[in-house]
């Protein structure tokens, strides 16, 4: 069973009551990178492409940063800290908002006692604006049975360890 956004926000940092949904929380733009070298995925282990940061611009006063996305594969970070309960397991959706500007958000299962703040893999199929702190996804909760919790090379991603 999915839990309701309430729920949901007890375990994610950093919100404010416009993110809460009725069953998730919106999750906002923190930074977008370009893959710019291969990356290897081995049965023995993994190693992430480097990236670069996507530069934003500012347009004017009290305006967001803005980035200007043209048609491609982007990585984007969510700006809060996410705790997956333990009995719980974590699902990411785009924001309709996304879709109906033709861009796609693909995400992985984010599993009980994973914290941090996660990526993402943004389609973007035609042009694009979008503000830095803009809700681009939603976190929903289901109740999972569950062997053990997370403990991958992803634990603490993004995040300081000052702030869990």
């Amino acid at each position: 069973m999915f839990k309701s956004g309430t729920f949901v926000a007890e375990h994610v940092g950093e919100t404010t009551d416009e993110q809460i949904q009725p069953n998730g929380v919106d999750l906002t733009l923190a930074g977008v990178y370009e893959q710019r070298e291969p990356g290897r995925i081995a049965r023995d282990g993994k190693e992430i492409g480097a990236r670069q940061e996507v530069e934003s611009e500012q347009v004017g006063d009290n305006v967001p940063a803005t980035y200007y996305l043209t048609a491609g594969g982007y990585v984007v970070q969510y700006a809060e800290t996410v705790r997956i309960p333990e009995g719980h397991v974590g699902y990411i959706y785009p924001r309709s908002s996304l879709l109906r500007n033709s861009c796609m958000l693909n995400t992985a299962v984010w599993d009980a006692g994973y914290e941090g703040k996660g990526e993402g893999l943004l389609e973007v199929h035609h042009d694009v604006e979008i503000e830095e702190g803009a809700r681009i996804a939603q976190l929903v909760l289901a109740e999972a049975d569950h062997d053990g919790t997370y403990a991958g090379s992803y634990q603490g991603e993004n995040v300081g360890l000052d702030e869990f």
